[in-house]
């Protein structure tokens, strides 16, 4: 199934997807700004094995994240990977990096 749109992403297709096993240990609250027709800024917060993902903006997350919406699709559809984006300047991060390490491997970076 693609995914059309972040929020889609974020409310249909992300809760399947994150591995609470994955996650043995983390506390992180990260901060997601997407640019484009359909983005808008997201915490995500990991603690106790769980996610949670809603709008807004956190003033000191420990990861920061921008990107393009068209090139955010790409990676949560599998057509781009996070590394690939990053190299190639539409991932810009700023912060804790291997906090964006630990969330490619739980799905959404």
């Amino acid at each position: 199934m693609e995914v059309n749109a972040p929020q889609e992403f974020f409310e249909k297709v992300l809760p399947g997807k994150f591995k609470p096993e994955k996650a043995v240990g983390l506390d992180v609250i990260a901060q997601l700004d997407i640019d484009g027709p359909n983005g808008g800024s997201w915490v995500i917060t990991i603690r106790e094995q769980k996610i949670k993902v809603e709008k807004g903006v956190c003033p000191k997350p420990m990861l920061w994240a921008k990107i393009e919406e068209k090139a955010y699709m790409d990676i949560v559809n599998g057509k781009l990977s996070g590394e690939e984006a990053f190299i190639t300047g539409k991932l810009a991060l700023k912060g804790d990096l291997g906090l964006a390490l630990k969330l490619k491997k739980l799905g959404f970076l």
